[in-house]
């Protein structure tokens, strides 16, 4: 993109010297149109950045969240419900007590495991459909770059052979000011000569 910048502020200063109104206007005319084609490319590049972006710190999250302890209960975490309902119950004073207290707590933590694992197993699934979608929808914005890119390249020949052919017709306009600064030289200094021998003659035949 800076190179492309960079051949269209050469081109627009080659077209600053045309003298041809027709095709000077004509090469502004082309020089707005690749403008606006360059500012659609930078739109786009940067679009693609902040993807790229998101998918790097959507990625980053879940890493964080999977090396994260299961037993904490902060808003990211998972677990947190289990966490509270696998609480002891033995802090709670109105929790009940019954001669099976054991057995209960056996079961309830059995049920707790359980439960942990399909949060766990559904956590990690769904992590995984997340990057899929993120991977793939990087691939479809790197595929639109490679196509821009060789639409850029296209653009860029089709300025190279403009710009080729405005220089040429610069330089036949050049060549013909060249030709007729030297004619108007001849004819003055024609004239200088003419006048000179006239008066050598008046002068020498008195």
């Amino acid at each position: 993109l800076t190179s492309f910048s960079r051949t269209l502020d050469s081109y627009a200063d080659l077209a600053k010297s045309e003298l041809n109104p027709a095709k000077k206007e004509k090469a502004y005319e082309r020089i707005e149109s690749f403008r606006s084609e360059l500012q659609s490319f930078r739109e786009q590049l940067k679009e693609l950045r902040a993807q790229t972006e998101d998918v790097q710190t959507s990625v980053n999250r879940q890493e964080l969240l999977g090396r994260r302890p299961h037993h904490t209960s902060t808003p990211e975490n998972p677990y947190s419900d289990a966490a509270i309902a696998s609480a002891p119950s033995a802090h709670n004073p109105w929790a009940p007590k019954d001669a099976n207290g054991s057995s209960l707590s056996m079961n309830s933590g059995d049920y707790t495991r359980e439960t942990h694992a399909l949060r766990e197993q559904s956590f990690f699934a769904n992590t995984h459909t997340a990057l899929d979608e993120y991977l793939a929808r990087g691939q479809a914005v790197l595929g639109d770059l490679g196509q821009q890119r060789e639409i850029l390249k296209g653009t860029q020949k089709r300025l190279y052979s403009v710009a080729n052919t405005l220089g040429v017709s610069g330089d036949t306009i050049r060549m013909i000011e060249r030709r007729a600064k030297q004619d108007k030289w001849i004819f003055w200094a024609g004239v200088v000569v003419f006048f000179g021998f006239c008066w050598l003659v008046l002068h020498y035949l008195r």
